[in-house]
C-alpha cells in the first residue's frame, strides 16, 4: 500500500498588476483606526465647527452674503464645512504615519507586498474617508443655524472630494518628512491653519481691498473653499472652471509627489 504523500511545492503568492486584497486591507486598517476613536476624530471637530458658527453666524445674523440675498449664515457653514474636510483629511493620513514611525511599527506597511502607488492610494483614500464622514457630520450639525440645502450639489460633490484627497496627500507627504509630531505641528500651525483661515472661510474675497483680494486668489485652498460654497449658495468669487481645474491639477501633482516620495523610501526605510 503506498502511504506517500503528495506535497505542494511552496512558492511566491501572486497578486497581479494589483494586490487588492493587500489594497483593501489598508484602507479597512486607516478607516477603523479613526473609527476606534470617533469621539477625538469626528465629535470634537463638530464641537469646533459648531462654536464657529455659533460666534460667528449668531452674531452677523443680520447680514447677507455679499454679492447674493443668503444669510450670511449660509456662505459661513459652507466654509466651516469645508474646513472641517480640510484639516481633518491632513490630520489622518499626517498622524498615521507619524505614530507608526514613532513607534517603531512603520514596517507594517512596509514589509507587506504593497507597491508605492497601492500605499498612496489606501493612505488617501483613508484620509478622504474621514475628511467626508466629518463633513457630512458637521453639515447636519449647522443645519439647525443655516441653510445648507445645495444649489448645486454635483459641485460640493466635487469639490469635497477633491479637497480630502489634496489634504490627504499633504498629510501622507507632511507625515513622512516629520520625524516626531513637533514637526508636524510646525505644518499644522505655520501651512495648514493660515492658508485655511485666510482663504475665505469665514469671509468673501470679493469684500477684501487690494492688494488682499489678489493676493487671498493666490491662495490654493481659495479654490476649494469657493467651489464648494458655490455649490451651496450659487455664487463664486473666481471662475468656477478656473477653481475645477486648479484643484485637480492641484490633487494629480501631489499624489504624484506622495507616489514619487513612496517609492524612494524616503525617511522610511532608512
Amino acid at each position: 500500500m503506498d502511504t506517500s504523500v503528495t506535497t505542494t511545492p511552496i512558492t511566491s503568492r501572486r497578486y497581479g498588476a494589483v494586490n487588492w486584497l493587500g489594497l483593501q486591507t489598508l484602507i479597512q486598517r486607516e478607516v477603523q483606526r479613526f473609527l476606534k476613536v470617533g469621539a477625538q476624530t469626528v465629535f470634537a471637530p463638530l464641537i469646533q465647527t459648531l462654536l464657529f458658527m455659533m460666534v460667528f453666524g449668531l452674531v452677523l445674523r443680520d447680514g447677507n452674503w455679499p454679492g447674493t440675498t443668503r444669510a450670511y449664515a449660509d456662505g459661513l457653514a459652507a466654509g466651516l464645512v469645508m474646513m472641517s474636510i480640510i484639516s481633518n483629511a491632513f490630520q489622518n493620513s499626517s498622524s498615521s504615519i507619524v505614530i507608526a514611525k514613532v513607534q517603531g511599527n512603520s514596517v507594517d506597511f512596509l514589509m507587506p507586498p504593497l507597491s508605492a502607488l497601492e500605499l498612496t492610494i489606501a493612505f488617501i483614500v483613508g484620509a478622504a474617508a474621514r475628511g467626508i464622514l466629518v463633513g457630512a457630520a458637521s453639515l447636519i450639525a449647522v443645519a439647525w443655524l443655516a441653510n445648507v440645502m445645495p444649489a448645486e450639489p454635483l459641485w460640493a460633490i466635487y469639490f469635497a472630494i477633491v479637497a480630502s484627497v489634496i489634504f490627504g496627500a499633504i498629510g501622507l507627504l507632511g507625515g513622512v518628512w516629520a520625524d516626531k509630531f513637533d514637526h508636524l505641528a510646525a505644518v499644522t500651525n505655520f501651512i495648514i491653519v493660515p492658508l485655511t483661515f485666510l482663504s475665505g472661510t469665514f469671509y468673501s474675497t470679493d469684500a477684501l481691498p487690494e492688494p488682499f483680494r489678489t493676493f487671498s486668489h493666490y491662495n490654493p485652498v481659495f479654490f476649494l473653499i469657493d467651489g464648494f460654497r458655490h455649490g451651496f449658495i450659487g455664487s463664486h468669487d473666481a471662475p468656477l472652471v478656473v477653481s475645477a481645474t486648479v484643484s485637480l491639477g492641484l490633487a494629480l501633482v501631489l499624489c504624484w509627489a506622495c507616489w514619487a516620495m513612496l517609492k524612494s523610501g524616503y525617511r522610511l526605510r532608512s
